[in-house]
C-alpha cells in the first residue's frame, strides 16, 4: 500500500509541473489576462513532503488538481474521497438516470379534440336510408372534414421514478468516469473569459452588425483549440456556480459544435456524459457531491446529530 500511496503522489505531483506550451498556445494564453499566476516551484518548496506522504491514503482518497481559468496553469492539489470520484463504472445505473431525466422533461401538452369538444351541429346529416350512400350521423365525426379526432393525443405526464439513492449513484457514477479518463478540470471558483484589450476598449457602436458576433466566435474557437477544448478534442462542457456573461456569450456564438457553457441548476447526469471534457469550478463540485450523497448519509442521529458523509476537497498543496 506504500508503494502505491508514493505511485499516486508521484502522478499527481507531475501533474502540478508546467510543461512549456507550443507556440501556438503561448500566443493564445498571453492575450488572456488572469489574475492569478501559479507558481509551481513555490507550492513544492512549501510543502514538506514526508508531511503529505503521510497524510495521503490511495485507498480512500484521489487527488484532483485545481487550475487557474482560462490559462489552466495548475495551482494547488486536493483530495477527494473515492466514493465521490472514483467509483466503478455501472451503465446500467446511468441508464436509469438518463432514461430518467428525458422522461421528466417531455412536457406532455400535445391534445386533440374529439368530436365532443368541436364546434358543429348534432343533427343527423343525412337520411339513415334511401340515399344509396354510406350512413352518417353528425358533422362532428372523425371522417368529415373539421370533426372531432378519434383516438387523438391527450395531456399526459410522461414522468417516471427512480430511487433517490440510485440517482444520486448516478451522479457521482458520471463524475468518476470524467475524472478516471482524465475529462474533469476543475478551476479556481470565478471562472470566465477574458477578451482582448483593444476588444474591450472598442466602443459597441463602433461594431458594425454581426461584427462582434463573428469576432467573439472565431477568438473562442481559437482559444478552445489551444487549449484542447475545442471541436477536435470532443467539445466541453463548462459549469459555473451562475451565469458569467463573458463566457456564456462567447460559447453561444462559438456554438454548440465546440461545446456548451450552463450554470449548476441547469446540468444533469446527461449533460456530463455528452462532451469529450467537462470543466467546472471547485465549488461546483463540492455542491453536486454534497447534493448526491445521500447513499453515503446515515438517518439516524447519534446523541444528537446524524453522521456526515466522507469529507472531499481538502488542499492537500497550495496557496
Amino acid at each position: 500500500m506504500a508503494a502505491k500511496g508514493i505511485g499516486c503522489l508521484s502522478e499527481a505531483m507531475g501533474a502540478l509541473r508546467l510543461a512549456s506550451k507550443p507556440s501556438h498556445l503561448k500566443t493564445i494564453t498571453r492575450s488572456m489576462a488572469t489574475t492569478t499566476e501559479a507558481s509551481t516551484a513555490n507550492i513544492t518548496r512549501s510543502v514538506d513532503t514526508q508531511t503529505i506522504l503521510n497524510s495521503w491514503h490511495p485507498s480512500s482518497s484521489v487527488p484532483v488538481t485545481i487550475h487557474a481559468f482560462p490559462s489552466l496553469e495548475p495551482t494547488s492539489l486536493e483530495q477527494f474521497a473515492v466514493e465521490h470520484l472514483y467509483l466503478p463504472m455501472r451503465r446500467d445505473i446511468l441508464h436509469l438516470a438518463v432514461v430518467y431525466e428525458g422522461d421528466n422533461t417531455r412536457l406532455g401538452t400535445a391534445r386533440a379534440l374529439t368530436r365532443a369538444e368541436v364546434r358543429g351541429s348534432t343533427r343527423k346529416v343525412r337520411p339513415q336510408k334511401g340515399t344509396g350512400r354510406a350512413r352518417l350521423g353528425s358533422s362532428r365525426s372523425p371522417s368529415l372534414r373539421g370533426g372531432g379526432k378519434a383516438h387523438g393525443p391527450r395531456q399526459r405526464d410522461f414522468g417516471t421514478k427512480l430511487n433517490r439513492k440510485v440517482y444520486d449513484k448516478a451522479w457521482r457514477t458520471a463524475l468518476s468516469y470524467r475524472y478516471r479518463r482524465g475529462e474533469l478540470i476543475v478551476t479556481e471558483d470565478g471562472m470566465d473569459m477574458a477578451y482582448p484589450e483593444e476588444f474591450e476598449l472598442t466602443p459597441a457602436d463602433k461594431l458594425k452588425f454581426g461584427l462582434r458576433e463573428r469576432y467573439l466566435a472565431k477568438y473562442m474557437r481559437e482559444a478552445l483549440m489551444g487549449l484542447g477544448l475545442g471541436k477536435p478534442d470532443g467539445r466541453t462542457l463548462f459549469v459555473t456556480e451562475d451565469r458569467r456573461t463573458k463566457l456564456f456569450e462567447a460559447m453561444e456564438y462559438a456554438g454548440p459544435s465546440e461545446g456548451r457553457a450552463l450554470d449548476m441548476e441547469d446540468v444533469d447526469v446527461k449533460d456530463l456524459l455528452e462532451t469529450g471534457k467537462v470543466v467546472m469550478e471547485r465549488s461546483v463540485l463540492k455542491e453536486l457531491i454534497k447534493q448526491h450523497e445521500s447513499d453515503l448519509v446515515s438517518k439516524v442521529v447519534i446523541n444528537g446529530f446524524a453522521p456526515a458523509g466522507p469529507q472531499s476537497g481538502v488542499k492537500v498543496l497550495g496557496a
